[in-house]
């Protein structure tokens, strides 16, 4: 059976997941983001993270992802994940199955026309910018 797979925005995802995340990635996730063509052709970005049953994409730029980190205390000065931090084990509940109100889910089917991975950024707040990455495409 193919894994789920979900394009999420980091602030949408659930506590759990977001440990998961920060144990996979203790340095940062700068560095980690991969970058692809959307449907329509434009370049994005993005955190892959996987769990048993689903393989999501966290929609994030890399100043984005520094701020994420910049911005968390359980990261240190340095960016790194702390040590207090990496030890503590979190079991994700076997009720989640990755899916949410605002995932954008895409179909399994091989023939699928929503198998291209559609990114849109949301945001809450009116005063948060979204500066483009400084990657040289």
């Amino acid at each position: 059976m193919a894994k789920k797979r979900v394009v999420k925005d980091y602030d949408a995802l659930t506590e759990d997941i977001t440990r998961l995340v920060k144990q996979k990635y203790p340095s940062g996730y700068a560095d980690h983001l991969v970058t692809y063509n959307d449907k329509e052709g434009k370049k994005v970005s993005a955190l892959p993270f996987e769990t048993d049953d689903t393989y999501y994409l966290i929609r994030m730029t890399i100043l984005e992802a520094k701020r994420i980190v910049k911005d968390d205390e359980d990261f240190d000065e340095d960016g790194q994940l702390k040590e207090e931090i990496v030890d503590v084990e979190v079991e994700v509940d076997d009720e989640f199955d990755g899916a949410g109100e605002d995932d954008d889910d895409l179909d399994e089917g091989p023939t699928d026309e929503d198998d291209h991975i559609i990114v849109t950024r949301r945001r809450d707040d009116d005063d948060v910018q979204d500066i483009p990455d400084d990657t040289d495409y």
